[in-house]
């Protein structure tokens, strides 16, 4: 019955500066803002496939949240971390062991790195991988998850 996530809500501190990031920096399109109260929705991928929506809320007000943007693995190896850069943007894989390589998740199999937008949202770029789910190998690296196939 369910077949993926249509939508996903974030409180913001400063609307015009989340549009700013969520726009400019990665790439979202905005497709709708109100005049009545500080909202704003961005597609996710083609227009009408997925949404986010930005409501700006006292900082005292805002739970820090977490979320994924599917993207294609091979883009997430070679450029996202220089991508996250270019923008000013720190980036960590999931151990959080000091280095800015993405790390594979061998039970999906996946390759991730993490970021946060300018509320302090914990947000991740993932793309599933080819192969055989294999989570008795936990999280490693893209060079150990390659000579596993």
């Amino acid at each position: 019955m369910i077949k993926g996530l249509y939508e996903t809500h974030l409180f913001v501190e400063n609307l015009d500066r989340s549009i700013d990031f969520y726009s400019n920096v990665l790439g979202l399109e905005l497709c709708r803002t109100n005049d009545d109260r500080p909202v704003a929705f961005f597609w996710i991928g083609k227009p009408k496939q997925q949404m986010l929506g930005l409501w700006e809320k006292p900082k005292k007000e805002i739970d820090i949240r977490h979320f994924a943007f599917d993207c294609e693995p091979d883009w997430i190896l070679n450029e996202s971390v220089n991508f996250l850069k270019s923008h000013k943007l720190a980036c960590r894989n999931f151990l959080n062991d000091g280095t800015e390589r993405p790390m594979v998740f061998a039970w999906m199999p996946a390759i991730a790195i993490y970021f946060n937008d300018p509320d302090g949202h914990d947000l991740e770029f993932i793309g599933i991988l080819d192969g055989k789910p294999q989570p008795e190998k936990g999280v490693l690296s893209y060079d150990d998850w390659k000579a596993l196939q």
